[in-house]
């Protein structure tokens, strides 16, 4: 026999069911829904920022040259073509991989004010130098969530940070010997490239923190002498990312990276010191 309370128990259960179904079709239509255990994602974006650019180039009779100010004395942070690529797979639900490719290039002409040591070279004042700049930029990390939850983890991050970069510089300049003899003098195009490859210790935490957004911040850095190389770096970013179904999406992101490293190299032999802090606007893929 069904007493009047029973009855009431039944009811409510029945009404519960339609409100449950409901929820959880409105969860799995989620955009962000199941965003932790994705296997694969990439981002492709553009960058809005500012940059700093200084460099010295040793030569075999010049070794103490000064650092050239390449933004200050030509502006190399205009007209620049930024791009980058970010690429992630989860192997397993705690362990990942991400890769990333940055690429930035710039020349631009300017008429000096004063002379520029450049190797054993000397681009003298008031003549039109040309100053190019290119870098290549691979990063290559793993990622162990050592805190996760559906909605959020906190990973460690262990990678390595290899730039390429080259340097030229060309117009009217003079060369002379360690007597101070002009040995050479008219226009001359002098370039410079380096190779170097840090390895990188970080922090990074995602939180889904609705339906459809998710946002991310990373930070990492090392210091390191061997080899040819002698210099640190750092990289901070924070990101938002809106996606408008489960598969793609559009964000913004916070970038500040700066190094600082002296080569003794063939090709290269002096310190560079670059920066960029801006925004990262980009395009996002997920599955």
């Amino acid at each position: 026999m069904i007493t009047v309370p029973r009855l009431r128990q039944l009811l409510a259960g029945l009404s519960a069911v339609p409100c449950a179904l409901a929820g959880g079709s409105a969860l799995a239509q989620s955009p962000t829904q199941g965003w932790l255990d994705r296997r694969f994602a990439v981002d492709l974006g553009t960058f809005v920022i500012g940059t700093e650019l200084k460099a010295s180039l040793n030569g075999e009779v010049s070794t103490d040259n000064e650092a050239v100010d390449f933004d200050e004395t030509f502006g190399l942070g205009k007209d620049v073509t930024r791009w980058r690529v970010d690429a992630l797979w989860r192997i397993a639900p705690r362990h990942q991989l991400r890769f990333a490719y940055f690429d930035t290039s710039s020349a631009r002409t300017e008429t000096i004010d004063g002379d520029i040591e450049w190797g054993d070279y000397v681009f003298t004042a008031g003549g039109e130098v040309t100053a190019e700049f290119e870098a290549r930029v691979y990063i290559l990390s793993y990622e162990y969530a050592f805190v996760r939850d559906p909605r959020y983890e906190i990973a460690a991050v262990l990678g390595l940070h290899h730039s390429e970069l080259s340097l030229a510089l060309s117009g009217n300049a003079k060369l002379t010997d360690a007597s101070g003899r002009l040995v050479d003098q008219g226009n001359t195009s002098q370039a410079a490239s380096a190779s170097a490859p840090l390895p990188m210790i970080g922090l990074r935490g995602t939180w889904v923190a609705s339906q459809n957004w998710v946002l991310e911040a990373a930070a990492a850095a090392f210091a390191a002498r061997y080899d040819i190389y002698d210099g640190t770096w750092y990289q901070l970013r924070a990101g938002a990312t809106w996606m408008f179904n489960p598969h793609f999406g559009v964000g913004v992101a916070a970038h500040h990276f700066r190094t600082d490293v002296e080569i003794a190299g063939d090709s290269f032999d002096g310190r560079l010191k670059t920066s960029y802090t801006g925004l990262q606007v980009y395009a996002t893929a997920a599955f």
